[in-house]
């Protein structure tokens, strides 16, 4: 009887206690940040004009997309343009490259703000590889042939290799613009190697240009089933991004989309 009489008033106690407390939650996995951000790379010989319909595709889309100016003296220095844009922006990036900007994303995707690669055209080489590495197997292009030297070991693409290979499937104006506004590029970038594919890391989507006359369409079908890219083919030029803005811009998006599941695990 005695024990009942102490026992039964401390379990009353203890039920008390339990009711007032606050009741502890499972913890949970933080809702991933989308990846509104979108930081576009231009190739050789061109400049941030080459994006010049995707862009107000994309930001009508709701995405902030901003366009590195490539200084196109050596890779280094087109890497660390383009990180100080990913840097600059306010979250989780999505690096989009053409062409040479391609290998420039490959190296500047190791920042851990870059959640996804899109390459669009482009050189995907890995570490140890460079541009004109990756292309040598494949043999010289069409657009290749047009290359001539400028002082200071620059290399500028000839008017003809802009309107038959650069951008045929472009209008007249639009090639003319393309002439007007390439951006001399250093030879020496196409033997720049990679320190470290971001690729190899991150998620990846590829663009191949199946009329491509500066890369071979091959190199970038292959470069893509090496990477386990998701891929789009375009019956399109080199410029893919100003002879199909519509089909680029909304790939870009879908990649920014996907993305987003991702970013959790990457962080």
């Amino acid at each position: 009887m005695k024990f009942t009489k102490v026992i039964l008033p401390l379990i009353s106690s203890a039920m008390l206690l339990t009711t007032l407390l606050p009741v502890p939650v499972a913890a949970q996995t933080p809702a991933p940040t989308p990846v509104k951000n979108i930081v576009l790379v231009h190739g050789a010989w061109a400049d941030g004009s080459s994006w010049s319909k995707v862009i107000p595709l994309l930001e009508a889309k709701g995405f902030h997309v901003v366009c590195v100016q490539n200084p196109l003296t050596s890779l280094a220095d087109d890497v660390a343009a383009t990180n100080r844009l990913i840097d600059a922006q306010d979250g989780p990036v999505l690096l989009v490259g053409h062409s040479y900007g391609g290998t420039v994303i490959t190296e500047a995707g190791n920042n851990p703000k870059v959640k996804g690669l899109v390459y669009v055209a482009a050189f995907a080489p890995d570490a140890g590889e460079s541009s004109g590495g990756l292309a040598k197997p494949y043999g010289p292009t069409p657009g290749i042939g047009e290359l001539r030297p400028i002082e200071g070991g620059f290399l500028v693409v000839t008017p003809k290799g802009i309107l038959e290979d650069f951008g045929p499937d472009l209008p007249v104006a639009e090639k003319t613009l393309l002439i007007a506004t390439q951006g001399a590029t250093q030879g020496a970038v196409l033997g720049a190697t990679i320190t470290t594919a971001a690729w190899r890391t991150k998620p990846s989507w590829f663009v191949i240009a199946s009329n491509d006359r500066m890369i071979s369409p091959e190199l970038e079908r292959a470069s893509a089933k090496k990477m386990n890219a998701t891929t789009l083919t375009l019956d399109s030029s080199h410029v893919a991004m100003l002879a199909k803005p519509v089909q680029v811009a909304n790939f870009i998006a879908s990649a920014a989309s996907a993305n987003t599941a991702s970013v959790a695990a990457l962080k």
